[in-house]
């Protein structure tokens, strides 16, 4: 199951709600009911908690994770069942005047199925479970390569996750005795185009057909990639997600790294870009076909119920309940989603103009 563009939305506006409390000792509290599990129960310990609770030493801290417990408690009994994918709450005094009380409690259902039992009390909530929530499945092929070893793996969020390793046969630098030079070189090239031709058969086999894919960048050290990727080894058709290729001086895990860390301008600026181009596309028929193309709230709703939108374009200006709105009536005729930042200047005229817009399957003038 896929977080959605709306549910995404929504639970980046819940953690940045949240991220920014910070509490004078470990106050804050976090608990994350996993899916099916009885709530009565996370009341108990709960209720457990506050019992320990009484032990701290800190008068302040004491008053503080006893009422923050006391009011996620109260919650949690009007809330009574734990819902369909889980539940993340929290609660803490959250003032920014010492001496002073201001317990709040906060909570959200996951868009998926939440698998961890947590509790903990500390100076900042725990989000790291719902950040994971809101990483795109989309990510970006890496390939590190030379003539000794290649490895290839994919970048989801900030996790690069391993997926093939290979060695080559190619030589050491010392050749047999009796061996000519001649020779010896061809034996190198031979088997450096077997160890290239693995490797482009690994890539075809991840990369080809994985519609996640956003873009393959390329590193290692020396001219090995260059040799890789400009040689018959890979396919047109993965060749043209090639967005980089970079010089390294490792390979490996650390050369994971420092592809990612040479490759930051390359990946901010391909998701920019992937903005800009759908915008220019909308902007360039609006200019010459503007009945192919629509804009503003009442307008586009129309068109989506009518069948006849390609794409909607969100801009993430607009609420919660607007862009589920938007995205549940497109799911009807299949219409796609897109959704635009306010970061860049297209980004900027879409939220004035409306934050909704749409191109369409044919025009209607």
């Amino acid at each position: 199951m896929q977080v959605t563009t709306a549910q995404r939305h929504k639970l980046k506006k819940f953690i940045k709600e949240l991220e920014n409390f910070r509490g004078r000792h470990t106050e804050l509290v976090s608990v994350y009911v996993p899916a099916g599990y009885d709530l009565v129960k996370i009341m108990q310990h709960l209720a457990e908690e506050q019992g320990t609770a009484t032990n701290i030493k800190s008068t302040a801290t004491r008053k503080n994770v006893i009422d923050a417990l006391e009011k996620m408690i109260q919650h949690l009994k009007i809330v009574g069942k734990t819902p369909e994918h889980g539940f993340a709450v929290f609660s803490g005094n959250v003032t920014e005047r010492e001496g002073q009380s201001d317990v709040q409690v906060w909570s959200i259902e996951p868009p998926l199925l939440m698998n961890q039992r947590l509790y903990r009390c500390d100076k900042a909530f725990v989000l790291e479970p719902l950040r994971e929530m809101c990483t795109e499945r989309e990510g970006y092929g890496l390939i590190v390569i030379d003539r000794r070893d290649a490895h290839i793996a994919f970048l989801r969020g900030k996790t690069i996750v391993p997926l093939v390793k290979t060695h080559s046969e190619v030589p050491g630098k010392f050749r047999a005795g009796g061996q000519s030079a001649q020779r010896f070189e061809r034996l190198i090239e031979g088997a450096a185009k077997q160890h290239y031709k693995k490797v482009g058969d690994y890539v075809k086999e991840q990369f080809l057909n994985n519609p996640d894919i956003k873009g393959i960048i390329v590193g290692g050290p020396g001219p090995t990639k260059y040799a890789f990727v400009e040689g018959n080894y890979i396919t047109d058709q993965v060749k043209k997600k090639i967005i980089a290729i970079k010089d390294l001086s490792y390979t490996g895990d650390f050369g994971f790294q420092e592809l990612l860390d040479k490759s930051e301008d390359v990946l901010a600026q391909e998701d920019v870009s992937t903005e800009k181009k759908i915008m220019a596309e909308f902007f360039e028929i609006l200019s010459k076909d503007s009945g192919k193309v629509s804009y503003g709230k009442d307008e586009v709703l129309k068109h989506i119920k009518n069948g006849v939108v390609r794409i909607v374009l969100v801009s993430e200006s607009l609420s919660e309940e607007d862009i589920e709105m938007y995205e549940e009536e497109a799911k009807v005729f299949n219409s796609e989603v897109k959704m635009i930042s306010t970061e860049t200047r297209e980004g900027v005229q879409l939220e004035k103009m409306g934050g909704i817009a749409a191109i369409l399957r044919y025009s209607i003038e």
